[in-house]
């Protein structure tokens, strides 16, 4: 995060509204049964007090600031409108939902966000009864609310059902089939589009500009009214107009898409003037069938830095207030991202091939400086895992070196795609996955906990997790120097410190590394589980290797190993069910070893928010805990000796 962000002369914050035991609008609000006590005039000000309390509460315990920010207003009148949760509210991706999270009961839980045992970052049907529908990733609020919309009318009730979406939500193919559908089920649901012309990033490809024409379009939305009064007294004349009015439409009113999908479109309006999102949704809530409202916001809304720099504002760590400025944990290494982005625009200079791609983050990523010094070479295809991933096919299949830049989370959206069109025809497509294994504050929707299970079991995949920074790079290198199908894998943050080679050395595939030799006891370790292994290993006098491949295994040293000691422990920070320790058990079955073996791995269940350390620990997976886990297996001699190593 940038650190010479400061507030505009003259831009103060109030900090009379950010004592969360003031007096004051807020306080008195524990559910939207209060807030629906309010006068409508006094909505603006409970506005400005929430606000400020998200700015405080976000300053303290880090998270996602700039989309809440923009939807204040909109947050207040939909509760204030709609008699939530009898009335359903559904979030899409969830970025945006800490004002719901403070208007519905859970404003003094706000100190704990994120943490272990705190509130999720997200909507969690577990945490509220007006969180609908768990999210985390994006498109997923019209096609959940339409299910809603279609259950409430087969049991005849009558309630509303109101998807809020993004417009970078919208660039997802998924959001347009659920509008498809909607429309055509005539399902009595309101999708709100809060377009605040952002993704994460600054927002991409044709939707956008679709959207900003509909801005311009507001002359024929009054000519349009202007002109019903006088045309439809005139009988044939009107019939004409009417043929004629949609053909106009199109061409000054791009609200026409939504409106041949099924949907009656109205707007767009600013989403911040809270005395016409009262009056419109109140208009609206009285129609039937599939609405679409066009809401106007900007990201950042009222903190002069989230205003200036959303990007950095989208997800933060704690900062001060005044100043703008994050007080993040220095590190004396690069982070994993910063490795890959740094590989990638060495090898871009290298290689005229290589082409980098993001659907979702440039920013996460680690892309940016990517971006700059190779614009006509980076593509932000928008939230679309999908297209990106056969976007990429189709340029291996035309000689470039396509580098898909993407979330474990993510990938899985894609995994159709990386069978279908990357892997069956054997295409050398790239996939540097980050955030690999736990992520902490942002919990299971974003904890890649199955990538190398889901990856392992398809033909023609390679698979390599890097133990360090420099491990990462060479990877990444020998990944582009293939002619097939390769996904490097890596964590979140930090690796251990180790020197990078600046230069473009690879790995003999399926080759791997014998970190420390011991006796009895060997542990196999894969990607992030490395270091804590070397650690185990000292301690019990084990063998510890570095396997560096997922797959293709290297199977001449766990044969070797299973021949010379007593007991093999595989660790990955992945799922044990189909990850890579149920790799090294295939193959030792193949070769009927008889060597004794332990899998240590993520759990069988979803692991909630919380600092990475500490989740890790509660899943064994921290020196302590392997170190107890393999003892625990041990014939008591044994077990004794390691334990006197």
């Amino acid at each position: 995060m940038a650190t010479d962000i400061h507030l505009n002369h003259g831009d103060h914050i109030d900090h009379d509204l950010l004592d969360t035991e003031s007096s004051g609008l807020l306080t008195q609000i524990d559910s939207p049964a209060d807030l629906r006590l309010l006068d409508a005039q006094d909505l603006p000000r409970l506005a400005s007090e929430l606000r400020q309390f998200l700015i405080e509460s976000v300053s303290r315990t880090g998270g996602h600031l700039s989309a809440g920010l923009g939807t204040v207003e909109l947050t207040i009148a939909l509760h204030y409108v709609f008699n939530t949760p009898e009335d359903r509210l559904v979030w899409d991706v969830g970025h945006q939902t800490y004002p719901h999270k403070i208007l519905t009961g859970r404003r003094k839980a706000m100190s704990t966000l994120r943490q272990k045992g705190g509130l999720c970052g997200f909507t969690r049907r577990e945490e509220s009864e007006y969180d609908t529908f768990g999210v985390g990733h994006s498109s997923t609020s019209i096609s959940a609310a339409l299910g809603m919309a279609v259950a409430a009318a087969a049991k005849n009730e009558n309630h509303d059902v109101v998807a809020v979406i993004g417009d970078g939500a919208m660039s997802a193919g998924m959001a347009f089939e659920a509008l498809n559908s909607g429309g055509e089920l005539d399902a009595n649901l309101l999708v709100i589009l809060n377009d605040n012309e952002m993704s994460i990033s600054p927002n991409v490809g044709g939707l956008s500009n679709h959207l900003a024409r509909i801005m311009s379009g507001r002359v024929y939305s009054s000519a349009r009214e202007g002109s019903k009064n006088i045309l439809s007294r005139l009988g044939p004349l009107w019939q004409f107009a009417k043929r004629s009015e949609e053909h106009m439409k199109g061409m000054i009113m791009p609200g026409t898409l939504f409106e041949e999908l099924g949907f009656n479109y109205i707007g767009p309006i600013d989403g911040h003037d809270m005395n016409t999102l009262v009056k419109t949704l109140r208009n609206m809530k009285h129609l039937k069938g599939p609405r679409f409202l066009h809401v106007i916001t900007k990201k950042g809304k009222g903190y002069p830095p989230a205003e200036d720099d959303p990007c950095t504002y989208h997800g933060v760590p704690s900062f001060d207030i005044e100043t703008g400025n994050a007080k993040k944990k220095s590190g004396s290494s690069p982070d994993y991202s910063t490795i890959f982005g740094s590989w990638l625009c060495d090898m871009a200079e290298n290689d005229s091939r290589l082409v980098g791609i993001t659907p979702a983050m440039g920013e996460g990523s680690g892309m940016v400086t990517f971006s700059e010094k190779f614009p006509e070479r980076y593509f932000d295809v928008g939230i679309a895992e999908q297209h990106a991933v056969t976007f990429a096919a189709g340029l291996a299949v035309d000689g470039l070196k396509p580098v898909v830049g993407i979330y474990s989370t993510f990938l899985q959206r894609a995994y159709d795609q990386l069978i279908h069109d990357v892997a069956i025809q054997n295409l050398p497509v790239i996939f540097a996955i980050d955030r690999a294994g736990l992520v902490g504050a942002d919990g299971p929707t974003h904890a890649g906990a199955f990538d190398l299970s889901f990856l392992r079991c398809v033909p023609n995949m390679t698979i390599m997790a890097p133990a360090d920074e420099d491990e990462c790079r060479k990877m990444l290198t020998t990944a582009f120097k293939m002619d097939s199908p390769a996904a490097v894998r890596y964590p979140r943050g930090y690796g251990p410190g180790v020197e990078i080679e600046e230069n473009f050395s690879s790995i003999e595939i399926g080759s791997s590394r014998t970190m420390l030799q011991g006796k009895q006891i060997a542990i196999l370790a894969f990607g992030s589980m490395v270091m804590p292994a070397v650690e185990v290993g000292k301690a019990i006098n084990a063998t510890v290797v570095d396997m560096r491949f997922v797959k293709p295994l290297d199977e001449q040293i766990i044969q070797r190993l299973s021949e010379s000691h007593d007991l093999i422990v595989t660790i990955e920070e992945n799922v044990v069910q189909g990850g890579a320790g149920s790799a090294v058990n295939e193959y030792l079955s193949s070769i009927h070893s008889n060597c004794q073996i332990l899998n240590l791995g993520l759990p069988d269940r979803f692991i909630e928010h919380g600092d990475t350390a500490l989740l890790l620990a509660d899943c064994g997976l921290d020196k302590a805990g392997i170190q107890k886990s393999i003892l625990t297996v041990l014939p008591v001699p044994l077990a004794q000796s390691a334990e006197s190593a």
